[in-house]
């Protein structure tokens, strides 16, 4: 089953909670406190714009690239509503291929770096960000720590019934593999009042602290601070969202 083809239509009404501006407004004190002027940003994973958008308002050139036509056309549904005009590229980051060199910035929020499952296509991306980047410009991105990936998804079921929407989500951790399996199904309300019912399996890779800075070290960055949970401070061992900040 394709990741994010179905479940991209509900995807921002299941997130309706995440404080998405407080995710912005976390993303620019990084760039202040790093002194970084930031103008261009590339945006990978970029979903359905909940990072973008705002962003563009901002005042940032950005453009977005998402491995989903279904999250990109919400996206850019969303935009449209707002009077907003997004550059969106649908791209498997995996390959990523972008001709503008000398970026300012590019972040990946979201945790969209945990469904790279294998070392070699994230060191990858890693080595492409490296060289996309300008001197001196600033990697910014964030994963779901491996605490909360073993501990807190995996193994775990959660569901959740709406007026127009339900759901039950079934974990499944590879404590081998590093790799938490979801099973997603979920059943929406049609305009005849009934339920029709679709289903997602996603994968997720849960990476270490260490893992990642090895990669990045790999690459050439020579500066990177980790940061956890909305915060500047260090990630402690029960940190469920871990933000790396690294400078070419």
């Amino acid at each position: 089953m394709n990741q994010y083809s179905d479940f991209a239509f509900v995807y921002d009404e299941l997130m309706s909670e995440v404080d998405y501006d407080g995710w912005v407004k976390y993303i620019e004190e990084i760039i202040k406190k790093e002194n970084c002027k930031v103008k261009n940003i590339l945006e990978l994973a970029c979903g359905t714009g909940n990072m973008t958008i705002p962003l563009t308002k901002k005042g940032y050139d950005i453009a977005g690239i998402d491995i989903s036509d279904q999250m990109l056309s919400v996206a850019r549904e969303k935009a449209e509503k707002q009077g907003v005009e997004l550059v969106l590229l649908q791209q498997d980051i995996r390959e990523l291929d972008f001709e503008i060199t000398d970026l300012d910035c590019v972040l990946c929020a979201c945790d969209g770096f945990n469904y790279i499952t294998y070392d070699d296509d994230l060191e990858s991306v890693f080595s492409k960000t490296h060289e996309l980047l300008k001197e001196d410009g600033i990697f910014i991105f964030d994963i779901s720590s491996f605490y909360k990936l073993a501990n807190i998804l995996g193994n775990n079921m959660y569901g959740e019934n709406r007026e127009d929407i339900a759901y039950m989500w079934q974990n499944y951790f590879d404590d081998e593999e590093n790799l938490v399996e979801m099973e997603l199904a979920f059943f929406i309300k049609d305009e005849d009042g009934k339920f029709e019912r679709f289903e997602e399996i996603h994968q997720q890779r849960a990476y270490t602290e260490e893992e990642i800075i090895e990669m990045l070290q790999e690459v050439g960055f020579s500066s990177i601070k980790v940061f956890g949970d909305f915060t500047f401070e260090r990630p402690t061992d029960e940190t469920q969202r871990i933000f790396f900040v690294c400078r070419k």
